[in-house]
């Protein structure tokens, strides 16, 4: 997979923006508030839809313009694709060779990308809301029809949520209607919960073999599911709708009073276990930093493994979070087959030989040149 422009308009704090790509490693150098953030964030939002910094779409308008563009040529092992995000006050458009998306379902996936930010450390040591959304938007990268089923989960769990409101405040007596919601969640949940418990076991054999190796095999990485449903894996899909919809009847009265549904993949969690120590309350500032980057990688590899090609990778000023040690890991496993976008204040301390041969882009006041 291989970004060959970018092409950018009223987009943060670039009015116009255009870029070609010829080289693996890309570095982007410049002064903080630059815009050297903006650029890899326009590439994630190109491929997923989304930004990972904010959720409101007019935040990556420029101040005073009515709508932002990006686009973009990727080559892919099946050819060449080109790519267009246009954001709106009312919306966004997604275009595959220039023909629009109904569904973003069908749009994401035509660009895989793997971020690895400072603020990722926030897998390993935030709130379970911030893993939750790790798996929804990688598990989405490579399933598509994940991001369907997730979007028709959320407008129903709305739906089932106000229900239980208005029974709780006496304005609605449709309580007929909850066994509707609850068989429609139950099913959402079940194909969720498919997909998520596949993604964690794929992602843990990875991970494990990477973090074996970052630590010269005296850590073992484990990842558990942490449910808040009576579902398991190893449970057929009629066994695990039954025990869903039994869970609904016995907490009802529970969730009425609250207000809101108490169980399902919207409160769900993951653990990350290093020699069965919980790295989230117990392990060192060195070993949630090698946890992180053992899924980063690990997130690498899967997507190789699902679509056949690697994803480009967005290293955000992360190259001086990480040690020496942790650099040349990463570097080494970028090296001459990973596409990788990397931003920097400077470039001195940066001495791996991949970094001396990235082509450079200097960065300045909603500016990027080339050097050389």
């Amino acid at each position: 997979m291989f970004l060959r422009n970018l092409f950018l308009t009223n987009y943060r704090n670039y009015r116009e923006l255009s870029l070609d790509f010829t080289g693996p490693i890309n570095l982007f150098i410049g002064n903080n508030a630059q815009g050297k953030t903006n650029a890899l964030e326009s590439i994630y939002v190109l491929a997923l839809a989304k930004s990972h910094r904010t959720s409101k779409d007019k935040e990556l308008i420029k101040w005073n313009a009515d709508y932002a563009a990006i686009r973009s040529e990727v080559n892919r092992r099946y050819g060449s694709v080109r790519l267009e995000m246009q954001l709106t006050n009312k919306g966004k458009k997604a275009k595959i060779n220039s023909l629009e998306q109904k569904k973003l379902s069908n749009y994401i996936g035509s660009l895989n990308v793997v971020l690895f930010a400072p603020e990722d450390l926030a897998i390993v040591k935030g709130a379970p809301a911030q893993r939750r959304r790790f798996l929804d938007m990688e598990i989405g990268q490579v399933s598509p029809t994940y991001i369907y089923h997730l979007s028709n989960y959320n407008k129903v769990l709305a739906q089932r949520n106000q229900l239980l409101k208005d029974l709780a405040m006496k304005k609605s007596s449709q309580i007929d209607l909850m066994a509707i919601w609850n068989t429609q969640l139950a099913d959402l949940t079940v194909k969720l919960l498919r997909k998520r418990f596949e993604f964690i076991t794929k992602l843990e054999q990875w991970a494990q073999e990477i973090h074996a190796g970052i630590t010269d095999g005296k850590e073992k990485l484990s990842l558990h599911y942490v449910n808040s449903s009576p579902v398991t894996k190893e449970m057929k899909e009629e066994e695990a709708l039954q025990a869903l919809l039994a869970a609904y009847e016995e907490i009802f009265e529970r969730e009425k009073m609250r207000g809101s549904t108490l169980i399902g993949p919207h409160r769900d969690d993951f653990s990350l276990l290093v020699n069965e120590m919980d790295v989230q309350s117990f392990g060192s500032q060195g070993q949630q930093r090698t946890t992180a980057l053992s899924l980063k990688l690990a997130e690498i590899e899967l997507i190789k493994q699902e679509v056949g090609e690697y994803p480009i990778l967005l290293l955000d000023d992360v190259l001086s979070e990480l040690d020496e040690h942790r650099q040349t890991l990463l570097l080494e496993t970028i090296q001459d087959k990973i596409q990788t976008f990397v931003t920097t204040t400077g470039v001195e301390g940066l001495k791996h030989q991949v970094l001396q041969q990235a082509t450079r882009f200097n960065v300045q006041e909603g500016s990027i040149s080339k050097e050389g």
